[in-house]
């Protein structure tokens, strides 16, 4: 029977449903303020909660209890009496501060929360984790916010965010005040006198309010006292974020939203951007949600073309101080870069509004990344105590590509709330402080691949979130500021080397190591340290002293080759080797000493080849993978007459590159003098890393990704090598869209070369490079259908699954090996089917404690051998039926739980005739053709957000050079200054100067493995492209293709499995690396 209008209870009612669905901050408030006085309620806590879960006990409402209660069932919280003594006040209304605010009411604690706004105005978009999804429908976000993460959309608002979080706070009995602001703390008057806060407006009641617990998440820019700060410094970013009022038309929502795509792996994309608007952005991302959003970071050179910034300055505030910025050209330039990066699909794009009444463009500097040394401290005045935390922007400043902020915010406010809980426990305050900090350790490197994967089970308890996490990684009786140990190093890093090589070079004919000058000039010192650790490379019976030139030169290119060391020296200053040239070639030799000072005794080197540590082993691979692609580019441009046999004989007799003339003082780029710390080298050629740059474009180049033109002796970026394009984008030419539904999408070029190591043959040399066995009894088609760098690439795999083989025992052979070979060097050439090589380019080999198993690959047909797919063609509509109705089984499957979750949460008549028009749209494809989208959404995003980490930790480094560099120039300029200063002073500037090298060695190596991961990144998005259109070609029916369809699926087909293989190589260097560094 229903209830007549008139009656109380139905009163109630509909004040709840307008709370409910209260768009406002003070809305929200007035609703529940209004819902409290006719339920004649008062109180706060859970108290307050059983009494509105009483007083509404209709569907709408039950619905709501039902997973509340559930929620606040967990052990966790006792029943609502963990914290029921403790009084705490939470600084900040954010998504953070209100996540916070809501685990502290769970626990049963008194919570109050203060506010300086009274509503809530950022339109931006937040991307959720699948955990942080999962969190909020637990709290049943689809009941405040229909539309919540409906279909693929995994992100939100941040003010609908803060709208749900503050119903679901209020629900709960927390105390919020707005238009109040923290200014301060007053200690207490005597031991039972507790905290208090100093807060403007003076009269405000919470001036009164006593507490024992405060937890600020009040933004960067405001840190309780008593924290110290550090800050993480990387290039020049400007980031600009822009709004769009979005009508939800059809046409709006056709259009695909872009989950992030970065310069680094798709360059082609942001040069047609810059090629048709002279617009130059590092990357983009776009959503739809309430409004259009769209974030990118541009670069300075081109706000200042146009004319966005009015004047270039150093300092950054300065620069983007409103002062400084044409505001008609900010709104010019968002609006430009959305049109272009939408495909000028979005139907007259007009601005959404800020709180001011502004269009919604902002463009701000993130530079600098700021984070705080400790995420909590006590203080105690007169026997009181209170306990500070931080979450949000104050604890961890997030880096907005990333997609982080809210996910990391959310799990440390988790983390607060388990410190709080340990807090009303009585546990002894250093034990407090010493938990959370080892759990604030994790917090910057959590990522959805490094947290425990059943996100069902995570609670505020660490452990349920954070695999094999060690709460006592910090003592109660350590300081957190002190902590990190630091590095132990030799007081005299000169006599350390100097011993080492004499050591390492005793009993070998001919030398005498007594200094770094004329004991290396004959190249025999420097043949037998690399012969003592690597017989294999050289025959040192076979070195000509007489030849010192040449000898030197062969070692530059061996070391460079095989042990992935970069010169410092040019061969002729080696031979002549000069007092200045001393410094470079104790430079030199510290990296081979970085590389085998672990090694193990001499017998056992006899025994088994060294093989250079695993982070040196990341820069020998890039130095084969750019040798490779020089040859691949080499070999392009022969003439198309020749055959392949008469390819492989001139590339394996290709003469000694020449370059024994180069001067390694001077810069080849601008000539200017160039120091040791800031030396690179590519090609035989020494510059400044800052003029390492394509010839066309100007863009940064870095140590294995670049092409490298012999005839004119220029660099280039793989964009403009060897074809450089014109500058000049036709009108009509449209987009490389990373993530739209355009078919012209281009897939990039195929830049990431096929590593190979070719020896030399013809004239007899000492030197002897690594390669592997002839493999007899080979199947048909396995390596043979492919061209010549595809050989190398198969011999190069044999070689390095061989070194792992050496090095890990049966343990490490991989499944799947389908022949073996003869078993000299202890090197076994695999053979991998296509699926196998596509199931190795999807497997995660990050340690870690629950690996996530790949995906199913989601076409069965790449199981034929590659000499047989061409008579599969004609018949494969068969298999590709199997195919399609085994991954709808499969997909379907994997989101029954998501659909049952979606159903079980109910959507009202209103919200389903808002969705009707986006819902209307899925239903034009299957649940599996859902379901990849979604996946492949998933993996995008992935995708960018590894792609953005890497580039920041590059510029990161870029800067760390940066100051190495200052601190070596000023050291070199003293020890080869003439004066006479004492051999005691001398000595110590040398040993600062190795320190600063031992320093940019580990960067170097860092950085290798992180252009490794570029490299990754750029075979996955070349492979979804290709995936992409051969998809779309496999979709056609068979009757209407043509020979021009034939022909390019097959193309692709042999583009996609290049590109497996190459993904391939990849993983077994990953692998290595981390089995060398176990072993380390």
């Amino acid at each position: 029977m229903s209830v007549s209008a008139d009656k109380p209870g139905n009163l109630a009612h509909a004040i709840f449903e307008r709370f409910l669905h209260a768009g406002e901050c003070q809305e929200v408030l007035g609703c529940f303020r209004e819902l409290c006085q006719q339920l004649g309620l008062q109180g706060s806590g859970l108290q307050l909660y059983h009494s509105l879960k009483a007083a509404l006990n209709y569907w709408s409402a039950k619905a709501l209890w039902s997973k509340l209660d559930k929620k606040a069932g967990h052990k966790d919280y006792d029943q609502g009496t963990a914290c029921a003594s403790t009084k705490c006040l939470v600084v900040g209304a954010g998504p953070c501060g209100l996540r916070a605010a809501i685990e502290l009411a769970l626990l049963g604690a008194r919570v109050v929360l203060l506010e300086k706004r009274d509503s809530f105005s950022r339109n931006n978009v937040l991307h959720l984790w699948p955990f942080t999804i999962h969190d909020l429908r637990a709290l049943g976000a689809k009941k405040f916010y229909g539309r919540f993460c409906t279909g693929t959309l995994d992100h939100i608002s941040i003010r609908q965010l803060q709208l749900i979080l503050l119903k679901v706070a209020l629900l709960l009995g927390v105390e919020v005040h707005i238009n109040v602001k923290f200014e301060g703390l007053v200690p207490p008057t005597d031991k039972t006198g507790g905290w208090q806060a100093v807060v403007q407006p003076s009269s405000s009641p919470l001036t009164h309010y006593k507490f024992d617990v405060l937890i600020s998440a009040g933004g960067g820019k405001f840190v309780p006292e008593g924290f110290k700060r550090k800050e993480t410094r990387g290039k020049l970013a400007i980031g600009i974020t822009t709004n769009f009022i979005n009508r939800h038309s059809r046409a709006e929502v056709e259009v695909a939203e872009i989950s992030g795509v970065a310069r680094i792996y798709n360059q082609q994309f942001f040069q047609n951007l810059y090629n048709k608007t002279g617009i130059d952005l590092e990357n983009i991302v776009y959503y739809k949600d309430d409004t259009h959003y769209f974030v990118m970071t541009a670069k300075k050179q081109s706000l200042l073309k146009k004319g966005v910034i009015l004047q270039d300055k150093v300092d950054i505030e300065s620069l983007l101080s409103p002062e400084n910025v044409n505001r008609d050209a900010l709104l010019n330039y968002a609006k430009e870069a959305a049109n272009f990066s939408t495909n000028y699909h979005l139907p007259e794009l007009e601005f959404a509004l800020n709180h001011q009444g502004l269009p919604d463009v902002d463009m701000f500097d993130f530079t600098c990344m700021t984070r705080s040394e400790n995420a909590a401290l006590v203080r105690d005045y007169n026997g009181a105590r209170l306990l500070l935390g931080l979450v949000g922007d104050c604890l961890v400043e997030p880096f907005w590509p990333l997609g982080t902020g809210v996910a990391r915010g959310f799990l440390a406010a988790f983390d607060a709330a388990w410190m709080v809980r340990r807090w009303a426990a009585g546990t002894p305050p250093l034990e407090v402080l010493a938990e959370r900090e080892s759990i604030y350790q994790h917090l910057s490197q959590t990522s959805p691949d490094n947290t425990n994967k059943n996100i069902s089970q995570y609670s505020i308890d660490p452990a349920t979130r954070y695999p094999n996490i060690n709460l006592q990684a910090i003592k109660p009786n350590q300081d957190g500021h002190t902590y990190a140990a630091s590095p132990v190093t030799s007081e005299d890093v000169y006599k350390e080397l100097l011993s080492w090589c004499q050591a390492s070079t005793a009993g070998y004919r001919g030398v005498a190591v007594t200094d770094f000058t004329t004991s290396w000039t004959s190249g025999l010192a420097l043949c037998a340290l690399i012969h003592h650790f690597r017989p294999d490379l050289v025959d040192f019976d076979s070195v000509d002293p007489e030849d010192a030139v040449r000898t030197h030169q062969m070692i530059l290119d061996m070391a460079e080759q095989e042990l992935g060391i970069q010169p410092v020296l040019s061969s002729t200053e080696m031979a002549t080797m000069t007092e200045p040239d001393r410094l470079g070639l104790i430079t030199y030799l510290s990296q081979f000493y970085e590389a085998f000072k672990t090694s193990p005794e001499v017998e056992e080197v006899r025994k088994k080849p060294l093989s250079p540590r695993g982070t040196r082993g990341a820069i020998l691979f890039l130095s084969k993978l750019q040798k490779s692609r020089n040859l691949t580019h080499k070999r392009a441009q022969d003439s198309a007459q020749k055959d392949a046999e008469a390819k492989r004989s001139c590339r394996n007799t290709e003469p000694m590159r020449e370059r024994t003339g180069e001067n390694s003082d001077a810069c080849y780029f601008c000539g200017c003098r160039v120091y040791i710390l800031e030396r690179a080298s590519a090609e035989g050629r020494f510059f400044h890393r800052g003029c390492f740059q394509c010839q066309q474009c100007r863009a940064t180049l870095r140590l294995g990704d670049y092409a490298f033109d012999e005839e004119n002796g220029q660099f280039y970026c793989s964009l403009h090598y060897p074809n450089p394009p014109s500058m000049d984008l036709p009108r009509e030419e449209t987009p490389a869209l990373p993530d739209g539904d355009a078919e012209a999408a281009a897939y990039l070029p195929l830049d990431a070369g096929s590593p190979c190591v070719s020896p030399k043959e013809g004239a007899p040399s000492p030197f002897q490079p690594t390669s592997p066995a002839p493999q007899p009894g080979e199947e048909p088609g396995a390596v043979d259908d492919v061209d010549g760098g595809d050989v190398e690439e198969q011999e190069l795999l044999a070689q390095r699954t061989g070194d792992a083989r050496q090095e890990e025992g049966p343990r490490a052979e991989p499944q799947g090996a389908a022949e073996e070979g003869e078993e000299s060097g202890g090197r076994r050439k695999i053979i991998l089917t296509p699926l196998e090589k596509l199931n190795l380019s999807t497997l995660n080999l990050t340690s870690e404690a629950e690996p996530e198993p790949p995906l199913k690959p989601p076409r069965l047909w790449l199981q034929a051998a590659p000499e047989a797919l061409p008579a599969l063609w004609q018949g494969h509509d068969s298999w590709k039926e199997e195919e399609e109705l085994d991954m709808q089984k499969t997909l379907e499957e994997s989101d029954s739980e998501e659909d049952e979750e979606e159903e079980d949460e109910g959507t009202d008549l209103g919200v389903m005739a808002e969705l009707c028009l986006d819902l209307g749209e899925e239903e034009k494809y299957s649940t599996s053709e859902r379901t990849l989208a979604r996946r492949a959404r998933e993996a995008s995003m992935k995708r960018f957000c590894r792609a953005q980490a890497i580039q920041r930790r590059l510029e990161e480094i870029e800067v760390t050079f940066r100051e190495l560099e200052q601190q070596g120039i000023k050291l070199e300029k003293l020890l080869r200054d003439e004066n006479d200063s004492p051999a005691d002073q001398q000595t110590q500037w040398t040993n600062q100067l190795l320190h600063l090298v031992q320093k940019k060695n580990s960067l170097m190596t860092e950085e290798s493995d992180l252009m490794i991961a570029v490299q990754e990144l750029k075979l996955e998005e070349q492979q979804w492209q290709l995936d992409k259109k051969l998809r779309s070609y496999m979709n056609r029916e068979e009757t209407l293709k043509t020979l021009e369809d034939h022909k390019a699926e097959q193309e692709i087909l042999a583009q996609l499995l290049k590109v497996v293989n190459e993904r391939n190589l990849l993983i077994h260097i990953q692998e290595e690396k981390r089995l060398s560094e176990l072993q380390a």
